[in-house]
C-alpha cells in the first residue's frame, strides 16, 4: 500500500513537472498568451506532451525510491510508537513554542536580500526542533510545576484557618493508635495516605521475615479499619512525588506541596521536619502529655523483670509501657517491691523513670 502511494505522488509530481517545463520552453521562458482567453497561462500548446513524458519519468523514480522510503516511512513509525506519550505531548509543545517563536523573528530575517527567505526557512527549522527537544529534557521539571500548581492553588483559595491535611507515615500507621485517637475525636480534617507509603507497606507485609510480614499486614489491618469503620476523611494520595531517596523525604516533600501535617512516632523523622519547617504530630508526644504524672519522691509498686544495662540495674515497667530503671534492682528480678522515683526523664522517644528500692531507702 505504501509503495502504491509512493508511486501514485511521482506519478503527479513528475505530471505537473513536466507540464511546466515544456510550457517554459515553448513560450522561451514567458508566460503564454492563451488567444481564446486574452490572459497569461503558463500552459502552451504540446505541454500535455511533456506532461506525458514527466509522469513517465516521475512514476520510474517513484518506482525505484518506493522500497528504501517505504522502509525508513516504517522505520520512523516503529520509532515514533516506541516514544513515551509524556514525551511526544510535551515534544509537540515545544516545538509549537519554538515555531512561535520563528514566527515573531521571520518579519526581520526575510528582509535580508537574496537569503533572507531561506534564512528564515531554516531559523523555522532550528527553533522548532530546539523547542521540542527541551521540552523533553525539561519534562520533569514541567511536570512538577503543574503538580505543584494543581495541589497549592485549590488550598490557597479555601484559605483554611488550620491545617487540615494530615499526613500519615508508615510507622504511625503501623504502631495502631492512631485509629484509637481518630476514633475520640482529636484529629480534624482530612488523613492523607500516600500511595509510597501503601507500597512500602505492601512490601513489609509480603517481607520473608515473620516479623515484619505480621508488623506490615497489621498497618493494613489499621488502615482498613480506619477506612471502614471510623467516622474521618480519608485521601489515598496517588499522583507520584517526583523525589528520589527514602520515603521520609517524600513524606516532608508532599507536606510542603500540601501544607500539611505529619503525623508520625518516627524520632528522626520528627526532627528532620522540624528543621525543614513543617509542621508534626508526634503520637508519643501525645501518650507522653495524656499518661499519669509520676514526680520525684513519689512511692509506686512495680515488678522487677530484668536486668539493666549498667551493673546492679532491674528493669520494671508500668501498664502502659513505661520503663523504670531501678538502681539495685538485680537483686530482686522476679519480685514486686515498693519504690521510690528518683527523677523522670521524658522525650519525644518516650518516657523513662529512674528510682531505687524502698527497702533500700529506710535500711539507710
Amino acid at each position: 500500500m505504501m509503495k502504491r502511494l509512493i508511486q501514485a505522488v511521482g506519478l503527479i509530481l513528475g505530471a505537473v513537472t513536466g507540464q511546466e517545463w515544456s510550457a517554459w520552453r515553448i513560450s522561451g521562458g514567458a508566460a503564454w498568451m492563451d488567444p481564446v482567453l486574452g490572459v497569461h497561462t503558463a500552459s502552451a500548446p504540446g505541454s500535455s506532451y511533456g506532461a506525458l513524458i514527466g509522469a513517465f519519468i516521475g512514476l520510474l523514480a517513484a518506482t525505484a525510491m518506493a522500497g528504501p522510503l517505504s522502509r525508513a516511512l516504517q522505520l520512523g513509525i516503529d520509532r515514533a510508537a516506541g516514544v513515551p506519550a509524556t514525551d511526544m505531548v510535551t515534544g509537540a509543545a515545544g516545538l509549537m513554542v519554538g515555531a512561535l517563536f520563528a514566527v515573531l523573528v521571520y518579519p526581520f530575517v526575510s528582509d535580508i536580500p537574496r537569503v533572507g527567505p531561506l534564512l528564515g526557512a531554516v531559523l523555522a527549522i532550528v527553533l522548532a526542533y530546539a523547542g521540542a527537544g527541551i521540552a523533553v529534557r525539561k519534562k520533569e521539571e514541567i511536570g512538577e510545576w503543574f503538580r505543584s500548581r494543581r495541589v497549592a492553588e485549590p488550598l490557597k483559595e479555601e484559605a483554611p484557618r488550620y491545617e487540615e491535611h494530615k499526613i500519615l507515615d508508615t510507622s504511625v500507621i503501623i504502631d495502631g493508635r492512631i485509629a484509637d485517637i481518630c476514633k475520640t475525636g482529636f484529629i480534624e480534617g482530612t488523613l492523607v495516605i500516600p500511595e509510597f507509603v501503601l507500597e512500602e507497606l505492601q512490601h513489609i507485609a509480603d517481607s520473608s521475615d515473620l516479623l515484619k510480614r505480621n508488623r506490615g499486614r497489621r498497618g493494613l489491618d489499621i488502615l482498613n479499619k480506619i477506612q471502614k469503620e471510623l467516622d474521618v476523611k480519608v485521601l489515598i494520595y496517588e499522583e507520584a512525588v517526583e523525589e528520589a531517596g527514602e520515603v521520609d523525604s517524600k513524606l516532608v516533600k508532599l507536606a510542603k506541596a500540601m501544607r500539611g501535617k505529619v503525623v508520625t512516632n518516627d524520632f528522626n523523622l520528627n526532627k528532620v521536619c522540624e528543621l525543614q519547617g513543617v509542621s508534626v504530630l508526634n503520637i508519643n508526644d501525645l501518650a507522653n502529655a495524656v499518661k499519669p504524672v509520676v514526680l520525684p519522691g513519689e512511692e509506686i509498686v512495680v515488678q522487677v523483670i530484668k536486668d539493666g544495662k549498667e551493673h546492679g540495674q532491674g528493669v520494671a515497667y508500668l501498664d502502659d509501657g513505661t520503663m523504670i530503671v531501678v538502681e539495685g534492682g538485680r537483686d530482686f528480678i522476679g519480685t514486686t517491691m515498693e519504690v521510690l522515683v528518683t527523677s523522670v526523664l521524658q522525650t519525644s522517644a518516650g518516657r523513662m523513670i529512674f528510682a531505687k528500692p524502698k527497702l533500700l531507702e529506710k535500711a539507710l
